[in-house]
């Protein structure tokens, strides 16, 4: 299977397979461009929440939140992060019709990053923030699953100084947290991930390299690897994981979703970067217009037609009537969007 797969995304490198044969509706805006944000979807809605703001410098992380009507496709600002403080990296999904937006973590002028524990469940009505139990152990570019649209899986992370292992997860309903099988690759930050019924997807991200000898640095790459994680209905904390492919190379900060029993991969970047999109080898990242799916029940991958508009930094694409969504990002250039994507 892993041979397969490697094979199967070698002709990415080669040719564009399928590229410019997706259909699209024409992106509309943002107020501003943001990227980094934490995203999800609330009917008609897609929402957004924090990011990065096109200056990328510290002082462009944002607390700002944004709701697009993704029918009149019309996007207007509202109430940011209740303590209007910017972050990077946080993640968001819906449980029961409502939005949680999770952790991500704070820049200040000397580059000092420190993870944020904090759990929210907004609502859009009254745009209005409601504190949950804070997460265990604070995480930031980490992934959140939902399951029986009442329990989140946070699956990763970076933890402050380093990624973590852990499996973290939030039964909504009980406010309360308990922890599940361990993620068994290497602990990755940035990687992607989506759930169908009971099977998550984790694919790649970046993992740390510890220094050589004592007057090295430790660096970062790619963790060229997906992972199937199968939830046991009736013990949610146990999850049996498997590997079942790699990327060749690793991708960075890709949009991943679930629909109709697969799970898809779109965009990121083959070279690992800092929030500013400058790779960690001091090489400007490119952004990718890829797309690849997962087949849950056939257990196979294949490559599908390149999205129409090439982009990194994401945390999550959306579905809406059977298209895709992808709220800002970075293109190419490292440029900062304010473009909502919509493609099938």
């Amino acid at each position: 299977m892993k041979m397969k797969f490697s094979l199967l995304l070698a002709c990415t490198a080669l040719v564009a397979c399928g590229a410019n044969t997706t259909q699209e509706e024409r992106p509309f805006q943002l107020p501003v461009p943001v990227s980094n944000n934490a995203v999800t979807l609330v009917g008609d809605t897609a929402l957004s929440f924090s990011g990065l703001l096109s200056g990328k410098t510290w002082r462009d992380v944002t607390d700002r939140a944004f709701a697009c009507d993704l029918k009149a496709q019309t996007c207007r600002e509202i109430t940011g992060l209740p303590d209007g403080v910017g972050r990077l990296a946080s993640v968001a999904v819906t449980v029961q019709g409502a939005p949680y937006i999770f952790g991500g973590y704070t820049v200040d002028k000397d580059g000092n990053e420190a993870s944020t524990p904090d759990v929210w469940r907004f609502d859009l009505a009254d745009e209005s923030y409601h504190s949950m139990a804070p997460m265990p152990v604070p995480v930031d570019d980490g992934v959140a699953l939902v399951y029986e649209d009442r329990y989140v899986f946070l699956v990763s992370g970076w933890h402050n100084t380093g990624n973590v292992d852990l499996v973290q997860v939030l039964d909504v309903q009980d406010n309360q947290w308990f922890t599940a099988t361990a993620f068994p690759g290497d602990p990755v930050f940035g990687h992607a991930a989506a759930i169908a019924g009971n099977v998550m997807l984790v694919c790649d991200g970046v993992k740390v390299v510890p220094p050589v000898n004592d007057q090295a640095r430790r660096t970062f790459e790619g963790s060229p690897a997906c992972w199937r994680g199968e939830i046991d209905p009736n013990d949610l904390s146990q999850i049996n994981w498997r590997q079942i492919g790699s990327f060749a190379p690793a991708h960075y900060r890709m949009a991943a979703a679930a629909h109709e029993g697969k799970i898809w991969l779109a965009g990121g970047s083959d070279n690992p970067y800092n929030y500013n999109g400058l790779g960690y080898d001091g090489v400007p990242s490119k952004a990718s217009a890829h797309v690849w799916n997962y087949d849950v029940a056939a257990d196979t991958f294949t490559v599908a037609p390149d999205k129409p508009i090439a982009s990194m930094d994401h945390r999550r694409m959306l579905v809406w009537n059977g298209k895709f969504v992808i709220v800002g990002g970075m293109g190419e250039g490292q440029n900062v969007l304010d473009e909502v994507q919509l493609f099938e």
